[in-house]
């Protein structure tokens, strides 16, 4: 023993190095165990979905599972097999995993997707946005938008998920606790935006959209990837090297916020009896005339000249509101009269929150809006984190469109919020 201590005294520096990496690799272990534990008790509920008894008449429930391999840097399809996969076979669901191998597949898929019971969508931001693009494209898009979709997120950015389930620093119950969400069944109603270009098809968004100087450097971030936690400030501070201050300039049009309609029912009352069909079809034939319809006044448009560092539209899906009487999209305006250590600051905190809209910018509530930017304007907007060339454009609110997947207890937050 004395020969030990005072061989570990002799080589302290290679003693220190080895209890350091011992001690690392204890911790390492200790994290793979703890994630096999969650991964367990999460497939141990999800037999409980499956072992329920169902009519012989009752066929399973179709789930299509729209998988992105390349989220998360390539790590996205190993993290759906390893922790969302066996929950969903064990649940008693007929998946079928549809896996994406190019950007922008998922909307010419969703053009052939047969019916199915439940959409669920594995990656980010981006393929959230592909999903609902194509899925709202269809042609029978008012049938199919009532399918219920599930969000397993596996990307690097996914903003949904900060509505849908609560927030947690462990990716494996994260992703487990999504999951089990989807066979929970309880869901909330998302707004989606229509934004549609001159001559392109239109895309959706369940976020919002950017323009600006703040999302100009932030797609800039991973190329400083070198400077560690200072990248980020990194690509804000080498941006402010261009023509300063940074201005964008359009027209705004907008229309002001909607009254909210009653929720339509889910189960449509049955069918009459044939006397009563009847009954109301002579009524209404021998009925006097009725009169035409009053012409419908004019929209009236609100009209804004626009010098800002930065424009967003988002939708109102990170502060849900399940009671809210009127529907609208925010619109931030924010002043171009912004210090460059402002800018540094500001930019770091819209990569945690791209829509925040900072003290003295301009917010509008709006239902519809037009843009118009100015004759050769370069640059390209943030559409949910995925890019677009800038161009004049109409955005266009679909109040409470899609209905996802939530946990019960953030279901449970929002309506407890609404009544306080």
């Amino acid at each position: 023993m004395a020969k030990v201590l005072a061989a570990l005294r002799h080589h302290w520096k290679k003693s220190t190095f080895g209890a350091c990496l011992l001690g690392w690799g204890g911790h390492w272990l200790y994290g793979k165990h703890c994630d096999n534990l969650l991964r367990r008790a999460a497939c141990q509920e999800a037999q409980a979905f499956g072992n329920q008894l169902l009519p012989a008449t009752m066929p399973l429930k179709k789930a299509t599972v729209f998988l992105n391999p390349a989220a998360c840097k390539g790590k996205a399809g190993n993290l759906f097999e390893k922790n969302a996969a066996p929950i969903l076979h064990l649940s008693g669901l007929d998946v079928t995993v549809v896996k994406t191998d190019y950007e922008g597949q998922a909307k010419k898929l969703l053009e052939l997707m047969e019916n199915t019971d439940l959409i669920i969508i594995a990656g980010g931001d981006g393929t959230v946005q592909e999903v609902i693009t194509g899925l709202l494209r269809r042609a029978d898009e008012a049938a199919f938008s009532k399918i219920p979709i599930g969000f397993i997120p596996l990307g690097k950015t996914c903003n949904l998920s900060h509505t849908l389930y609560p927030e947690s620093t462990n990716q494996v119950q994260h992703i487990t606790n999504a999951t089990l969400a989807i066979l929970k069944g309880e869901t909330v109603p998302l707004d989606v935006l229509q934004i549609k270009g001159e001559k392109e098809q239109p895309v959706f968004a369940v976020s919002g959209l950017r323009w600006g100087s703040y999302r100009d450097a932030g797609v800039k971030v991973s190329k400083y990837w070198y400077l560690g936690p200072l990248k980020t400030k990194a690509a804000h501070f080498f941006s402010t090297f261009k023509e300063w201050p940074q201005k964008h300039q359009a027209a705004l049009m907008y229309l002001g916020p909607t009254e909210r309609p009653p929720e339509e029912p889910e189960e449509k009352s049955s069918r009459p009896p044939l006397y009563v069909r009847l009954y109301r079809r002579l009524r209404s034939y021998w009925s006097s005339p009725k009169e035409f319809p009053q012409e419908v006044a004019p929209e009236d448009w609100e009209e804004l000249k626009v010098s800002t560092i930065e424009l967003s539209i988002a939708t109102r899906n990170r502060q849900l509101d399940l009671t809210r009487t009127e529907d609208f999209m925010d619109i931030c305006i924010e002043a171009d009269s912004v210090s460059k250590g402002q800018f540094v600051h500001r930019g770091s905190l819209k990569m945690r929150d791209p829509h925040m809209c900072p003290e003295g910018s301009q917010r509008i509530q709006a239902s519809r809006c037009i843009l118009q930017l100015p004759e050769g304007t370069e640059g390209s907007f943030g559409i949910d984190n995925e890019e677009y060339e800038a161009m004049p454009v109409e955005v266009k609110l679909l109040p409470r469109k899609l209905r996802f997947f939530c946990d019960p207890r953030m279901r449970e937050q929002m309506l407890q919020a609404a009544v306080q």
